[in-house]
């Protein structure tokens, strides 16, 4: 194991970005494709898919602040992010399989069972990726750098999963055939890009804490730090926007657009294609003003682009995919800066109660995202099936019903992502006071180091080997 660096080769942070790949595909596959393949496809009404993803997250939110904690405790000479990186990937591989090639007449139950052990593995490789990342780089700028690298990668595997419905179209496979090829891909993307985290990827050493014991206050005492608030309200607003529309994406651009579903693949492969050219630009934008300002800057900016979807023609395609591209430009830095924005509240955090929370800092953001995952789908159905809009390919769908299936599909993310950039008005944790918060943080593990070798000295044998911590 080797202590955080200031700076990590390209190909370092490449190979790290791994698990990316896989987490970054399948959260577009849950988000447009699986639902509407449940309802669509497998004969699931909307209520119920709605229903099954909400309590499913509802019942799974509590899972990430525990595992956090277990992450945060964990020493092991294999590692600790490393270890936790190894068992999730074949917990996610199995729930993938009985999901996406779940049979027809599948009912509540089963979808609610099989969600649950697919967010279980998702949580422990988002969770040990996320904290990895955060030890492995102590500087403001660079954690920027490294979670613009991992949201780029996340976009190529995104893109990758995308563009197997739209060959299997063209070669006259079904919806439903796309689906389950995209669950094939998943199952054999993971455990490679997993192996390639584990391989190439240094572990890093475990920061010195005052205390190893962790109590119940130690999560409490969370919520006594305002950025703690800031951050999780931002990830919620931040998450449940695209999350919102992403849920109605499919609807909305064939019924109110015009488009077939390989136009609306089509579009939305450069929606994520946009976010290569955006993450590690916007990752640099906010090393240059900051992270909050950069946050600032493109959560106002993606507002004034959807709204333009209100005048855009239906069956305009290009106009369609120039807002496409500006949009996925700017959401991919959502990620980018409340990441690296998390990693320096865990520092702050760290400072003020002596102990490394980091993980358990990212599984309370973990947590926000998936109440806002519930809640999309959730929502969103269920606003679908009150003004009486039919999910099913045949369907003719009357001019009330894909009108509010346009408000829907806008309204909502153009709400929640304002108020995500709000959230950081008035916040001060600057590059200058993350540089002061590490200056004292370095001085004091130095300083704890130095006691650790002075205690063994006078209590080992004077032949004995110093062992590194």
């Amino acid at each position: 194991m080797t202590k955080a660096q200031g700076r990590h080769s390209i190909w370092t942070l490449l190979a790290f970005s791994g698990t990316s790949l896989p987490l970054a595909a399948l959260g577009l596959a849950i988000a447009v494709h699986l639902p509407r393949y449940f309802a669509s496809h497998l004969g699931v009404s909307l209520a119920v898919v709605g229903a099954a993803f909400a309590l499913v997250r509802m019942i799974d939110i509590p899972l990430d602040p525990a595992l956090g904690l277990v992450m945060d405790r964990t020493r092991t000479r294999f590692g600790r992010y490393r270890l936790w990186t190894v068992i999730g990937a074949p917990i996610l591989m199995i729930a993938l399989y009985m999901l996406f090639m779940a049979p027809e007449g599948v009912g509540q139950g089963y979808i609610m069972v099989w969600l649950l052990v697919m967010y279980l593995g998702t949580s422990i490789l988002s969770l040990s990726h996320s904290a990895w990342a955060a030890n492995l780089a102590t500087d403001y700028g660079e954690r920027a750098r490294i979670f613009g690298i991992m949201a780029a990668v996340g976009v190529v595997g995104a893109v990758m999963v995308l563009i197997i419905p739209i060959f299997l179209d063209r070669a006259g496979a079904t919806d439903a055939e796309g689906v389950r090829a995209m669950g094939w891909f998943l199952i054999a993307m993971t455990p490679f890009a997993v192996a390639l985290v584990v391989w190439r990827t240094p572990e890093v050493l475990d920061a010195r804490s005052f205390a190893d014991r962790y109590r119940a206050s130690d999560f409490i005492g969370l919520f006594k730090h305002g950025n703690v608030w800031r951050i999780m309200g931002a990830d919620l607003a931040l998450s449940l926007g695209p999350g919102w529309m992403s849920a109605l994406y499919l609807f909305y651009s064939k019924s109110k657009l015009g488009f077939t579903t390989t136009q609306s693949n089509l579009l939305l492969v450069l929606y994520i294609l946009a976010g290569i050219a955006g993450a590690p630009l916007i990752g640099l934008l906010a090393r240059r003003i900051s992270k909050h300002r950069a946050l600032g800057v493109i959560t106002t900016a993606y507002t004034l682009v959807l709204a333009s979807l209100l005048v855009l023609p239906t069956g305009s395609f290009a106009l369609a995919a120039v807002i496409m591209f500006l949009s996925g430009f700017l959401a991919a830095g959502f990620t980018v800066t409340t990441r690296a924005i998390t990693a320096d509240i865990g520092d702050e955090v760290r400072l003020h109660g002596g102990k490394e929370q980091i993980g358990l800092l990212y599984a309370l953001t973990s947590m926000t995202s998936k109440i806002a995952g519930a809640f999309s789908i959730f929502l969103t159905y269920s606003v679908l099936h009150a003004i009486g809009f039919d999910p099913k390919e045949s369907a003719v769908n009357t001019a009330e019903a894909i009108r509010g299936l346009e408000l829907a599909f806008l309204v909502g993310p153009i709400v929640f992502v304002g108020l995500g950039g709000a959230c950081f008005f008035g916040y001060k944790l600057s590059a200058e006071r993350h540089a002061e918060i590490r200056a004292e943080l370095d001085a004091r593990d130095a300083a704890y180091d130095e006691a650790a070798v002075i205690q063994a000295l006078t209590t080992e044998p004077a032949h004995a080997a110093i062992r590194p911590n």
